[in-house]
């Protein structure tokens, strides 16, 4: 599940995948010396930044700025073609605006070419003099709907649903009311009113479906074993020549992938590290049943002889050897089917906890630790640590997004289910990408497919699919748009987009693909031929990267995706007028576009 990401964090510039550091730059008026005679080749990420902030002020009534307001750039995303985007956060009289999210657009001369943007209204909330509320009084506030412990309350404008609030932004420790550990409440600092209260987790399972699998009084307990895949440990090193640490080729004995190979980390000659230096240090450790977010406090997992795991839950390694194995897998794919280092593109390691909390049924992706926790299941309806290839990718996917457009749901409900469209876009991307780590991967043990969580036991054979969304009938997820959809809960939302997403893969109609069946219906019957997975996963992306911001809807994902496949493939290609016919199939096309929400 996805949660609103609107604590304020400190993110470093990256040119397509090197980070430049220029976190921390502001920019809070016009700029004349916009530097747009810089050539493609010659223009660095500070001047692409400088130029596209010049542009942001100098059209304001396009991008929304105004007097007050000073721009964060959070990535600069420089296109083979030459095309320049900008992503920016904003504050307004030096308080953060959350919803004030935009991306700019920059031709090859570093000329404006367009916005896309979050809030669409200018942004004029109270002077932060007028707050009757004290700080004191909102983190009371904030204590006592999330049930835990108040950091120091923070002024906001609360810019996002088409608002312009002043607010306080508390994040909440230790809550009572979610299973992941913290929230983050924004109370109206005029009137007092809880404007949001949301997990920091994204967890995996909602609690809509977990409570449907306990009226169903179903169980899930799949079946675990040691495959057959080789992987072999290291050659025997002489002591004298060698000087630790060392890369090492290890062997895991997972849970649901069978026997795996593992880059390692030799500490001494008979001690090896759950420690990837191949891939930025990447790590997996034992949360040892707590449920801390500080991965430091987690315990390293370290062996004589290189072997993680027995392929069964006897040993505590094994769960460690399948999460180990998906987040590398998960790096492999982002980097080399876009080019993007690390969740974040930027170079630093992914994190995983497994044995998380004391029976916990769920996984997360946790911004706070910026890692993967895994729960070992309750015992009695999960009876498996969640550890599976697919839901490692779509949890790391909720990295990414946290990364980039970072899209947030509409409303969260008293039982902590989240509705909404952009929550729903989340989602959907998360399973897009999820099921493409399991395809990249092309494990024996778990073969690639357009189905979600096939692997965890359910009666029903998967939690999500995205050829017909609505065979899932334990989260209800729908097949196609309808007005109502804005306020859907997420999980079921996901259907319209990931639906959309597999028409364009694959098409309509019936087909088998690694031996499992698909039928997938269109709102129209209309018939749609598929340009392929490829070519899909480079439009989504793109989409994702470039015009997607925090409160992207479903029609502005239809203009999103069409704007990508037009870069990529141009406007009178088969890739964009499929990408068209792809989306009116689940009923999202210019005609029913609602009217602007903001």
């Amino acid at each position: 599940m996805r949660r609103p990401h609107i604590r304020s964090v400190a993110v470093a510039v990256a040119v397509t995948t090197a980070a430049t550091g220029l976190a921390g730059t502001a920019f809070g008026s016009p700029d004349t010396g916009t530097g747009q005679a810089a050539s493609a080749g010659e223009a660095s990420a500070a001047s692409v930044v400088k130029a596209a902030s010049s542009a942001a002020f100098a059209h304001a009534s396009a991008t929304g700025v105004s007097h007050g307001d000073e721009l964060q750039a959070t990535d600069v995303m420089i296109d083979p073609e030459g095309a320049r985007h900008v992503r920016f956060t904003r504050t307004h009289q030096g308080m953060q605006v959350l919803g004030g999210d935009l991306v700019v657009h920059l031709t090859k001369q570093l000329a404006y070419a367009g916005v896309t943007r979050a809030a669409e209204h200018t942004v004029k909330p109270a002077l932060a003099t007028s707050a009757k509320l004290s700080a004191a009084q909102a983190e009371q506030k904030a204590a006592s709907v999330a049930k835990g412990d108040a950091g120091s309350a923070e002024l906001v404008v609360d810019a996002r649903e088409g608002a312009s609030a002043l607010a306080y932004q508390v994040q909440v420790s230790d809550s009572g009311t979610t299973e992941g550990g913290s929230r983050t409440v924004v109370v109206d600092a005029l009137t007092g009113k809880v404007r949001s209260n949301t997990p920091d987790s994204d967890e995996f399972l909602s609690p809509k479906v977990l409570d449907a699998l306990r009226e169903r009084g179903e169980t899930a307990d799949p079946a675990t074993g040691i495959g057959s895949q080789a992987a072999g440990l290291a050659a025997p090193r002489s002591a004298a020549a060698v000087r630790y640490p060392v890369t090492a080729n290890g062997t895991g004995k997972s849970l649901f992938v069978g026997q795996v190979a593992l880059k390692t980390t030799q500490t001494a000659r008979t001690s090896f590290l759950l420690k990837d230096p191949t891939r930025y240090g990447t790590e997996t450790r034992d949360a040892r049943g707590s449920e801390t977010e500080s991965f430091a406090r987690g315990k390293k997992i370290t062996t004589t002889n290189n072997i993680f795991g027995n392929g069964a839950t006897s040993s505590r390694n094994s769960a460690a050897a399948d999460a180990q194995y998906g987040v590398t897998k998960t790096l492999d794919f982002y980097k080399k089917t876009f080019g993007r280092k690390g969740i974040a593109n930027n170079s630093k390691a992914a994190k995983a906890m497994v044995h998380w909390g004391n029976k916990v049924a769920n996984a997360f992706w946790d911004p706070t630790c910026g890692c993967m926790l895994y729960g070992d299941g309750d015992g009695d309806m999960f009876k498996k640590p969640l550890v599976v290839l697919d839901v490692t990718g779509h949890e790391l996917t909720h990295g990414v997004v946290d990364a980039t457009a970072k899209l947030e749901p509409t409303r969260v409900d008293a039982d902590g289910n989240q509705y909404g469209e952009p929550g729903s876009l989340n989602e959907s991307l998360a399973d897009i990408f999820g099921s493409n780590v399991e395809f990249f991967t092309n494990n024996v043990k778990d073969k690639p497919d357009y189905l979600i969580g096939e692997k965890l036991g359910l009666d029903q054979k998967f939690l999500r699919r995205l050829d017909h969304p609505s065979l899932d009938k334990l989260e209800g997820t729908i097949d196609y748009w309808a007005p109502q959809t804005y306020d859907t809960e997420v999980h079921a939302g996901s259907g319209v987009s990931s639906h959309a997403y597999y028409l364009l893969a694959e098409g309509s109609g019936q087909k088998t693909i690694g031996g499992v069946k698909y039928d997938s219906p269109t709102y129209d019957g209309s018939t749609v031929k598929g340009i392929g997975r490829t070519k899909a996963t480079a439009i989504f992306y793109r989409a994702l990267t470039r015009y997607m911001v925090s409160s992207t809807d479903f029609h502005d994902a239809r203009i999103a995706t069409l704007k990508a496949a037009k870069d990529l493939y141009g406007a009178s290609s088969v890739e964009y007028k499929t990408v068209d016919k792809a989306w009116a199939a689940v009923n999202v096309t210019v005609a029913n576009t609602p009217a602007a929400r903001h």
